[in-house]
């Protein structure tokens, strides 16, 4: 069982509120897969340069993104595995067509835990790991 804290609670309850905003969890998810500039991602998730820019502060200094600057341009990306793991589950949970996915069973036939892997395998549609973009883009 877990018993969590007080400052973890707060700490998660900050992480979880910044993700409420479709627009900050889409740019998380894409900068998880890769490092893009802040023109890139804008275009990507459908708003403007500086109302990306704006979500990209907030999510820095909360640690979900990090940045780095190449001349004029800030290129964003996730390199947390906690992070993209946890944006992965919350894909792996919520199908293309916005509802909630049944439980995959946690135990196989002999009652020990199935490996992530296997559970992915049981869900009735493909987990997204690329969330539509690959590599970098300078």
């Amino acid at each position: 069982m877990i018993e969590p804290t007080s400052p973890q609670l707060a700490t998660a309850a900050r992480t979880f509120g910044l993700l409420l905003a479709p627009v900050r969890l889409h740019l998380v998810a894409l900068a998880s897969c890769g490092e893009y500039d802040v023109g890139t991602l804008a275009a990507r998730v459908g708003v403007s340069v500086p109302t990306a820019s704006q979500h990209l502060a907030k999510l820095r200094l909360a640690g979900l993104v990090s940045a780095r600057r190449e001349g004029r341009r800030q290129f964003y990306t996730v390199q947390d595995p906690h992070v993209i793991a946890l944006v992965e589950q919350i894909f792996a949970h919520v199908a293309p067509d916005g509802s909630l996915a049944p439980d995959p069973p946690r135990l196989g036939a002999a009652g020990f835990p199935l490996p992530v892997a296997e559970r992915d395998q049981l869900l009735p549609w493909p987990i997204q790991r690329t969330y539509g973009l690959r590599g970098s883009v300078r």
